[in-house]
């Protein structure tokens, strides 16, 4: 049975004041993003009937320049958006490392944050308050953490917010390139903890433009143009494919 069910889904984003149109419209098309009427509403067509299937031990790659409509896929998978036409089904708790400071409170202390921010991922309190000793020595934060996040560099927001996000065991992982997680020194240790969440979740979802990570990592890619499925398949199979048509471009 599928883990991941997509059933020619599309996504719709209404646009623009009157006063903005033209300039917005020249830049959307040159995104390679598709401008419609509809109803009398301007929109951007993010995604249209992409279908989709993934099975336990699959990990899927997606490709695509910018404003293919890659984020905003990963945006549906995640329960972000919903499909403005078809359907989505994930199956199982789903850990999105797109947005991975939804939930967090600026005003509000590190280990607060680490409570807030775990509870929006699904546990409970007592769940996310047993999990806090563990996430916060992997931050390496010390007695920032007893100081308003507000205060935090943007090296150590990222770290709190990277260590919270990696911690919940899920069934799904969603990603948005490989995080690179604050200074140097502290990037191997991120990089070690993707690596065990890669072995061990049902299914992962990665859009990168590193088209040498998704074939180490991807059993099977996903092409996407102006928001349709432009080639799914075996990952050397799509990545030929792709490389040729940016090189021909």
């Amino acid at each position: 049975m599928s883990v991941v069910s997509l059933a020619n889904v599309s996504l719709e984003y209404p646009i623009f004041n009157s006063g903005s149109r033209s300039l917005q419209i020249h830049l959307y098309k040159a995104l390679g993003g598709h401008i419609a009427v509809h109803d009398h509403k301007l929109v951007v067509e993010a995604l249209r009937d992409v279908t989709l299937e993934l099975e336990d031990g699959d990990r899927l790659g997606i490709v695509g320049h910018n404003g293919a409509g890659k984020t905003s896929l990963l945006r549906v998978l995640s329960g972000v958006y919903t499909p403005t036409s078809g359907s989505a089904r994930v199956d199982g708790a789903v850990s999105s490392l797109t947005d991975i400071t939804l939930g967090m409170d600026l005003e509000a202390n590190g280990w607060d944050n680490i409570v807030f921010r775990s509870v929006f991922l699904g546990l409970t309190f007592r769940e996310a308050r047993r999990k806090a000793p563990e996430i916060g020595a992997f931050t390496e934060l010390g007695d920032f953490l007893n100081l308003p996040i507000r205060t935090y560099s943007a090296g150590m927001f990222l770290r709190l917010a990277f260590a919270i996000s990696t911690s919940v065991n899920a069934d799904v992982i969603i990603m948005d390139e490989m995080i690179g997680a604050g200074d140097a020194s502290f990037v191997e240790k991120a990089q070690k903890r993707i690596e065990e969440l890669l072995g061990t979740t049902r299914v992962v979802v990665l859009a990168s433009h590193n088209l040498a990570i998704l074939s180490q990592i991807a059993n099977k890619v996903l092409w996407l143009e102006k928001g349709c499925v432009r080639m799914l398949g075996p990952t050397q199979d799509v990545l030929g494919a792709y490389m040729a048509s940016v090189a021909h471009a």
